[in-house]
């Protein structure tokens, strides 16, 4: 089974296996796109909606990577549906790849190349430059924002 981003949609891909979403995917999506999710949907596209526990755990596993930030709820949704189904994600998005690999699950991209590795970000203070390993509003320091960082 493929659980299908509004990526894919938009992207016109098409799937053998069966196919699965949520709700929100289809508010993201207009015009042409927003018909091709109707019309996946009355030929037996899967509507799921995942646990309120599985959302926790992808939120955990999120923040342990640093993508939480950059990852909305539909996506967090997106990735917590996948893991429920034991299904593909179909996603071009970096920080849901990043997340999807920390949870051992499957990807599918559509329009660009793949993560390369899974990365654990870091945070830094744009005024004293400080390091964190977790995302905070401010830094504890001096006061200022924090920027992720590439780990690497």
């Amino acid at each position: 089974m493929k659980v299908l981003d509004s990526s894919a949609f938009i992207n016109e891909y098409h799937a053998d296996d069966d196919t699965a979403t949520i709700p929100l995917v289809r508010e993201e999506l207009t015009d042409e796109s927003g018909y091709r999710f109707d019309a996946m949907e009355g030929a037996g596209m899967r509507i799921h909606i995942p646990d309120a526990e599985t959302v926790e755990r992808v939120e955990r596993a999120a923040r342990e990577t640093g993508d939480l930030a950059a990852l909305s709820e539909t996506d967090v949704r997106l990735i917590a549906t996948t893991f429920e189904l034991d299904a593909t994600l179909v996603t071009d998005d970096y920080a849901m790849q990043n997340v999807a690999e920390r949870l051992d699950v499957a990807v599918d991209v559509i329009a660009r190349d793949g993560i390369e590795e899974q990365r654990d970000w870091r945070f830094q203070c744009a005024g004293c430059g400080r390091e964190f390993d977790e995302n905070k509003d401010r830094c504890p320091i001096c006061g200022s924002g924090l920027a992720r960082k590439n780990p690497s």
